[in-house]
């Protein structure tokens, strides 16, 4: 008998090593439509988030292929391409970008890691100097509290670089309501406003500040996720988070969360590929 149950524990765990490991190595591309009247013109994004250095395929071929593919017209980064640690290297991650720049504008707000370089020189030494330097060169200036008009598409993006404080383990920092038009201004009125905010745990306050669309990351979807349910944990080790991946809605607000690319620190997926997001904005007129 116990011979029996320990065969039947060693085969399913077999099965989920070999599931994890294939999930660990690949993406799926997710699509989603969002309409407004206030969109001027029917446009294509694809949404990146938390990349972590990871490589689907040599020079991440398979990755830039999978992008190049959806014919998108911009580049959305929601944070963390890199990951923060002393003296890793950048050029996977700068050769990357430098690709799609050579084709699309890209928007880029920062995650935590990028954040974190800038922080803490006396750890990762002049890595941020380095990738500012990168990015400048091939035509990238990321979104650091500041926003861009995209007046003919009747769209304005914003990037929010929230304070370290609001990245904690094991619990929610309370955000004051004022928090967010401090950091970044009165929202754009006139237009649909995209905010780019990597850490989704504060979408209530994305949304009370006025954000029509919120793309966020930073929860690699729950690492590991139970089957047509949820993530079961997040990278700051809260279990099975309110928000894990997918789309969320508060009032006319709208957040979508990315459940990444890559990983760090654990190295796990399971259940739970990356993906590549496509996001058609759609004007009325035009539909």
């Amino acid at each position: 008998m116990w011979n029996i149950l320990i065969t039947i524990v060693g085969v399913i765990a077999i099965i989920l090593i070999w599931i994890m490991l294939y999930d660990s190595n690949r993406f799926v591309v997710v699509q989603h439509a969002f309409c407004d009247p206030r969109i001027k013109k029917n446009i294509r994004a694809v949404v990146l988030a938390d990349l972590h250095d990871k490589q689907f395929g040599k020079d991440n071929i398979c990755l830039l292929e999978a992008i190049k593919a959806q014919k998108p017209d911009m580049i959305l980064i929601a944070g963390d391409i890199v990951t923060a640690k002393p003296g890793k290297k950048l050029d996977k991650a700068v050769k990357f970008l430098k690709e799609l720049a050579a084709d699309y504008p890209i928007y880029y707000a920062n995650g935590n890691h990028e954040h974190r370089l800038e922080l803490y020189p006396e750890e990762y030494g002049d890595m941020a100097q380095r990738y500012e330097k990168a990015l400048k060169e091939i035509g990238i200036d990321r979104l650091v509290n500041s926003h861009v008009n995209l007046a003919d598409a009747g769209i304005t993006i914003y990037g929010a670089q929230i304070d370290k404080f609001y990245f904690r383990r094991f619990r929610t920092a309370h955000m004051e309501e004022d928090y967010m038009k401090q950091l970044i201004g009165r929202r754009d009125d006139g237009e649909f406003v995209v905010l780019i905010a990597h850490n989704p745990d504060y979408f209530p306050q994305y949304a009370a500040w006025g954000a029509d669309l919120v793309f966020s990351g930073h929860v690699h979807g729950g690492m590991v996720r139970i089957p047509g349910w949820k993530g079961i944990v997040s990278p700051a080790v809260r279990f099975f988070p309110k928000y894990d991946g997918g789309l969320f809605q508060i009032g006319r607000s709208t957040m979508l969360l990315s459940r990444g690319l890559g990983m760090h620190t654990i190295p796990i997926r399971l259940f739970n590929p990356g993906e590549v997001i496509v996001v058609d904005f759609k004007s009325e007129k035009d539909n």
